[in-house]
């Protein structure tokens, strides 16, 4: 009787520990259970998909997602500073360090890591006009007759598709006008930037000349083909925000922007609380080349939120072993 005892006591003490280990290992395997976090993105529908990638990775680990809420990225990194939001996972490194600095920088926010690379900036001509008028930097939109050639009004100047108030870019934009001495001759159109540059691709397919701001990683550049399409202009020399920076590349060229990078942003606090997240948003890379073809997919009409997880979804199937491997970091992290 006492052995049954016994036996009976030594199973009940082995299911314990199961039970125990099976509770640690699920608290290993979802280690953001029961936290929720608040992504953001910016007035660009085309950020939603970088964003997406993330959610789903921290859907993973256990985390509630809540939908990403647009603001536009000065008010983006304060509210990720305030506590009010968790992350955002398209800060331009050079582009918003202004934006980063003035909400409170390493003391409030995190960024480790490098989830996208090669990201460039500059402004295109359409090629057709490049060669006929043998216009290789923007400088040269001084003369008037050769800024007429990019009038869209009547009124004699350059019409520049430019960059979106409040996104950084427009800063960069008016900078140059005044150190290239383009006041005169060149008109810095803005507005939403999709629908003027709408109008500018409509005027490429009529064969008229065009003069725009771009960057990658962006659906512009696979509709209107840097070297097919349109040329890159260069600049006579470097004029950043950043004062005495240079821009030119390691290529020779000197498009006006320094070369940049995209990182996740989080509130400071939430990472230290939260490692497995934190090294989540310090090991997540996604190729600057993914982003681009999925713009794309956007800009020719698959862009409701459906299309967006279902590109999402579709990219992780396709890069399950990487997918996983971030996962597998995070969690390591957080034992």
């Amino acid at each position: 009787m006492k052995k049954t005892r016994l036996l009976i006591a030594r199973s009940l003490l082995a299911l314990g520990f199961i039970a125990m280990g099976a509770t640690a290992q699920a608290t290993n395997d979802l280690p953001g259970k029961g936290v929720t976090v608040q992504p953001l993105k910016s007035s660009l529908a085309e950020e939603a998909f970088q964003t997406l990638l993330v959610m789903r990775a921290l859907e993973k680990l256990g985390y509630t997602a809540l939908p990403m809420k647009d603001l536009e990225p000065a008010t983006e990194h304060l509210a990720i500073a305030n506590g009010d939001a968790t992350f955002m996972a398209n800060h331009w490194g050079l582009l918003h360090a202004d934006f980063y600095k003035n909400s409170g920088g390493d003391a409030k926010l995190s960024r480790a890591g490098v989830y996208s690379e090669g990201a460039v900036q500059g402004y295109l001509i359409d090629r057709k006009t490049a060669e006929q008028y043998n216009i290789t930097n923007i400088a040269q939109l001084k003369d008037p007759a050769i800024a007429r050639l990019f009038d869209t009004d009547g009124d004699g100047k350059a019409d520049l598709t430019g960059c979106n108030p409040g996104w950084g870019c427009e800063l960069a934009i008016e900078k140059h006008l005044t150190a290239y001495q383009l006041r005169d001759t060149v008109t810095h159109k803005q507005g939403s930037y999709a629908a003027l540059m709408a109008d500018t691709i409509a005027r490429f397919k009529q064969e008229k000349p065009v003069l725009y701001y771009t960057w990658t990683p962006y659906w512009v550049s696979a509709v209107l083909r840097p070297g097919a399409d349109v040329v890159w202009l260069q600049v006579p020399f470097s004029a950043s925000r950043d004062g005495d920076a240079d821009t030119q590349l390691p290529n020779g060229k000197n498009y006006g922007f320094l070369a940049d990078r995209e990182q996740i942003v989080a509130n400071k606090a939430f990472v230290e609380k939260n490692p497995a997240a934190g090294r989540l948003f310090e090991v997540m890379k996604l190729p600057i080349g993914d982003i681009n073809a999925q713009n794309l997919r956007m800009s020719q009409g698959a862009k409701t939120q459906q299309d967006l997880e279902r590109h999402a979804d579709g990219w992780i199937r396709a890069h399950r072993p990487l997918f996983d491997g971030w996962i597998e970091e995070a969690r390591a992290a957080a034992r």
